[in-house]
């Protein structure tokens, strides 16, 4: 199918050769190969899997997801052999939509022959559904962005939405 700017029935749709097979095969590998945040968070802690946080030094400290293993993509060929067990599954995480750390990290992982999956949202929607955050100082928990999950008595007006990049940016680095 050729790239347009413009949608038509001549480029998409049931009329297009095979395309509702394929939009199938599409959407069933994603599904294998990607998981949520409400589905981590569902199997944690005892979930048969291993969450990797792929992101820098500097922002694992700043913050990260409770129960995770710090891996950053730079350092996966040398320390996975270390700290993980082939025989269990892994689950990769960065910072957000917005970086495509947990996806290197994951190629990475599978063709090291890890059985990998790669946590859409990342950090980001970890804390905009009111899910815990490990920090210095402790667990914390902002209130649930009523743009991401039902929040009761709450409109997307009045909204708090909150940022966990710190004052420079993230310090993604990866």
């Amino acid at each position: 199918m050729p790239i347009t700017s413009t949608l038509t029935s001549e480029n998409i749709g049931p009329g297009t050769p095979n395309e509702p097979a394929r939009a199938a095969a599409f959407f069933a590998a994603r599904l294998e190969f990607q998981t949520d945040v409400s589905d981590v968070h569902a199997g944690l802690p005892d979930a048969g899997f291993v969450l990797i946080d792929t992101r820098s030094r500097a922002a694992w400290e700043q913050g990260h997801i409770p129960g995770a293993v710090h891996l950053p993509t730079a350092e996966i060929a040398a320390r996975a052999a270390e700290v993980l067990d082939p025989g269990t599954p892994v689950v990769t995480y960065c910072w957000g939509p917005g970086c495509n750390g947990s996806t290197r990290a994951a190629l990475v992982l599978a063709l090291a022959g890890y059985s990998v999956k790669e946590m859409i949202g990342g950090v980001e929607y970890w804390v905009r559904e009111g899910l815990p955050l490990r920090t210095p100082e402790g667990d914390v928990v902002a209130d649930a962005d009523p743009l991401t999950v039902p929040v009761a008595g709450s409109s997307p007006a009045g909204a708090r939405l909150i940022s966990v990049a710190g004052a420079n940016g993230p310090a993604c680095g990866c």
